[in-house]
């Protein structure tokens, strides 16, 4: 058996490829339109490890939001500075729901609500301002 991919529904392909491609720094691995189902899936990956995606998959009619089910959890990425990464996303306009107060791990949330886990490379690195004094926003 061999893991294959994880799939999330988007209800803004726009949106979503902005939030996973340009804050986030996935690269698309591969994208097709199927006019007969009128869907779209697009395919992100990091370039450390291509064989671990998400496919992003937009359906064309979905008018109303998907439900947000608290059974799914989160993805999550390992990053080389937490603090430079939530600095770097956050100027982005991206809000920082659990801040890296504690140097190793923060989480942020896409367009769609799916919650990202940002993890530290290695150790955790010494608490610094102004992450140690920022609150939790929202959920994750």
């Amino acid at each position: 058996m061999k893991y294959l991919h994880t799939m999330i529904r988007v209800q803004n392909l726009e949106k979503a490829l902005h939030f996973f491609v340009d804050i986030l720094g996935l690269k698309v691995s591969r994208q097709k339109d199927y006019p007969e189902g009128k869907f779209t899936l697009v395919f992100v990956s990091t370039e450390e490890n291509d064989s671990s995606e998400i496919e992003l998959t937009y359906n064309w009619d979905q008018t109303e939001p998907y439900s947000v089910g608290r059974n799914f959890g989160h993805l999550a990425y390992e990053v080389e500075n937490i603090y430079e990464t939530c600095e770097k996303i956050q100027s982005m306009g991206v809000v920082i729901n659990r801040p890296p107060r504690d140097g190793r791990m923060a989480f942020v949330r896409s367009p769609d609500l799916i919650s990202i886990e940002l993890l530290q490379k290695g150790n955790p690195l010494p608490p610094k301002e102004p992450w140690v004094s920022m609150p939790n926003t929202g959920e994750w």
